[in-house]
């Protein structure tokens, strides 16, 4: 019997080609019913995340609730917050998905967390997710929120890296208007109002 051998240009394109799909999981995009998330298993971080804000009845209680991981992918975890400056922040707000517990769960995943500056989280970054809650009264938001990662990113020895800016982008579906606001990822030292900047849509 005649062996086959598989021809080595063949076996190239395959090895390369295998490799490239292996190098390109380091983003994942992901999307549920409350977000829809692009995330770097590398930086253990989201690049961008994306929820609708609009006006739900609060029915239930976040309680003692805590942030999970997901299954096969690379999220922070809660080494990454352990005796340091930096919050579980929330991106979709728990507030605003408080609706079902379906919802409030979901906005518990780490896919959904950011490592924020405890002081910016707390402060004007909540003032401003109150104001959404407001604003949504009227009419639906459309909210989305880039990760900036720059040469100034801290990387923790845990292995998440921690963003320098957050720039929220708020669409107003019924006027098509927008409001943008970018935070630098420390002790805000403005009110949330004084973070707003020109949006380039």
């Amino acid at each position: 019997m005649t062996k086959k051998f598989l021809n080595p240009i063949f076996l190239f394109v395959v090895l390369f080609l295998t490799t490239s799909l292996q190098a390109n999981k380091d983003e994942v995009h992901v999307k549920n019913n409350v977000f829809e998330v692009h995330y770097s298993q590398k930086l253990e971080q989201p690049i961008w995340l994306v929820y609708h804000s609009k006006n739900r009845p609060t029915t239930v209680n976040r309680g003692s609730m805590d942030f999970y991981t997901e299954p096969n992918i690379k999220t922070s975890d809660n080494l990454d917050y352990k005796n340091n400056q930096w919050d579980k922040g929330h991106l979709a707000p728990a507030a605003s998905f408080s609706d079902n517990m379906e919802n409030l769960k979901q906005t518990f995943s780490y896919l959904n967390c950011a490592l924020q500056n405890q002081d910016l989280n707390r402060g004007e970054w909540r003032l401003l997710e109150e104001q959404e809650r407001v604003w949504d009264d009227n009419e639906n938001l459309v909210i989305k929120i880039d990760l900036i990662f720059d040469e100034k990113s801290q990387k923790l020895v845990t292995g998440a890296t921690v963003p320098t800016f957050l720039v929220k982008h708020i669409n107003f579906t019924k006027s098509n208007s927008w409001k943008c606001y970018k935070f630098e990822n420390v002790k805000p030292l403005k009110k949330w109002a004084e973070h707003q900047v020109n949006c380039k849509h």
